[in-house]
């Protein structure tokens, strides 16, 4: 087997993120990607671009995981007051629930993450 460094190390990381969504998964029923959402969204209510910026996904790529939130009742839209083809988007109070869970409780951080959390 080839073993070229920074390559491994790659497929550690992708392999602990991938660990990290389970248990997110497994605990609160929300994948990576939702979670970003809901913390990008918080207390406000902010249109989809926001959600981009905060959360570093493509605009499609954040249409597809808020709609999953919506399907899941995570999050609500409603149009903008001045410009129609705007969508806002708020919290839902399951998902200011599942947010106050993870606050408690914490989040299950695979030891090779670790290092990147320990100043946050």
């Amino acid at each position: 087997m080839e073993k070229i460094p920074c390559i491994c190390a790659m497929r550690d990381i992708v392999c602990a993120m991938n660990e990290l969504e389970n248990n997110l998964i497994i605990t609160y029923g929300v994948s990576l990607n939702e979670a970003m959402v809901l913390c990008a969204i918080g207390s406000e209510t902010v249109p989809s671009s926001a959600i981009s910026e905060r959360t570093g996904l493509t605009p499609s790529h954040t249409s597809k995981v808020v709609r999953a939130a919506e399907n899941k009742k995570l999050v609500t839209r409603r149009l903008g007051r001045e410009d129609k083809r705007q969508m806002f988007f708020t919290l839902t109070a399951t998902a200011r629930n599942c947010l106050q869970r993870m606050r408690e409780n914490g989040v299950t951080v695979p030891e090779v993450l670790r290092p990147v959390f320990t100043d946050r």
